[in-house]
């Protein structure tokens, strides 16, 4: 019998949906413990807190805390055949990497937004994270629990930049991302064609929240698609669909299809990560954009200057060909201004 994978993880942590999906979809064995707010006994801890939390062998034999699901998914590939979330094509896998990091770095914000910025989100929301990590809380102790959480994820909305001047940017953007989803599933079922990339699974792992879990938002969702509301439950177990190698986009396929999401982040994601960035590099304990015309401001974040330096060496990776058809894809999208140099 393999040895299953083991992991902690959050029904309400989408990351810990994302690679929960994934491995589901990869046929990959794992055994889940559901966080309650502290590492199993007997097991490491993780430098950095994060959801979630794999157990895995380090080159010594030695059992250590793993996080961070962009690496993983990496790691997983070079460890287990067979049912890649990662396309063979340098142009779709750079495609994969720039859209992973969106759902991961920008659409987590519309996530933490809608989920701490509204009364009847925050209120649904609090109670559901305490008895997600254990049930034999009694109601006066869970409620004293989440009343304590929910404030402290009200007071620390402005770390991802959400704001009175800012959450029509986040919703505006949501919405817009909602509709652009929507036109692309009807292609092919998935972001880059009839088989998930791990872009696919980086937006469920958002969605689980954000169109289920978020009563704002799910029904703005629904509401502006069926089809985005379907996909979300279909991609949590999509253990049962048989892959093939000519079920990913083509590149002119994806030239084709990818425009409109790509522009979109351009118009988001874009400005907000070079600016983070840029702030970083000066040491800045702060940063400001323009997003749609609109001002942003947030507190630097180092994780992110780092995923986007991934995403950048991914670009820069690329043989003369295959990056002049990136260029090609990017051109016009705001997105080329990442890779300038």
């Amino acid at each position: 019998m393999t040895t299953p994978i083991e992991f902690m993880g959050a029904a309400g942590s989408p990351y810990s949906r994302k690679m929960l999906a994934l491995m589901r979809y990869r046929h990959l064995p794992y055994m889940v413990h559901w966080s309650t707010g502290q590492v199993p006994k007997g097991y490491p801890k993780p430098k950095v807190p994060l959801l979630p939390t794999y157990f895995l062998p380090n080159k010594a034999g030695e059992i250590e805390a793993v996080t961070d699901s962009t690496p993983l998914i990496r790691r997983f590939e070079k460890e287990h055949e067979g049912r890649s979330v990662i396309p063979k094509n340098p142009v779709l896998g750079f495609l994969n990497d720039l859209i992973e990091d969106y759902a991961d770095e920008w659409l987590t914000k519309a996530m933490f937004h809608y989920r701490w910025a509204h009364e009847a989100d925050y209120k649904n929301a609090g109670p559901l994270l305490i008895f997600w990590g254990s049930s034999v809380f009694d109601d006066v102790t869970a409620q004293g629990m989440s009343d304590h959480f929910t404030k402290r994820q009200i007071d620390r909305l402005y770390v991802v930049g959400s704001n009175e001047v800012t959450a029509p940017i986040i919703e505006g953007a949501y919405a817009r991302f909602v509709e652009i989803l929507d036109q692309l599933l009807s292609h092919k079922g998935y972001v880059l064609g009839a088989r998930p990339a791990a872009s696919d699974f980086a937006i469920f792992g958002q969605m689980t929240q954000l169109a289920i879990v978020e009563p704002t938002s799910a029904k703005l969702t629904r509401d502006i698609s069926a089809r985005v509301r379907a996909w979300v439950d279909r991609m949590e177990d999509m253990s049962g669909l048989t892959p093939e190698d000519d079920d990913w986009f083509s590149v002119d396929e994806a030239a084709q299809s990818l425009t409109p999401f790509l522009t979109e982040i351009g118009r988001t994601y874009t400005p907000v990560m070079l600016a983070n960035a840029k702030a970083v590099m000066a040491g800045e304990k702060t940063f400001e954009a323009q997003v749609d015309g609109a001002p942003w401001t947030q507190p630097t974040f180092k994780y992110q200057a780092k995923s986007l330096g991934w995403v950048r060496e991914a670009y820069f990776d690329l043989n003369p060909i295959d990056q002049k058809k990136v260029d090609q894809i990017l051109e016009g999208t705001g997105c080329e201004a990442l890779f300038l140099t």
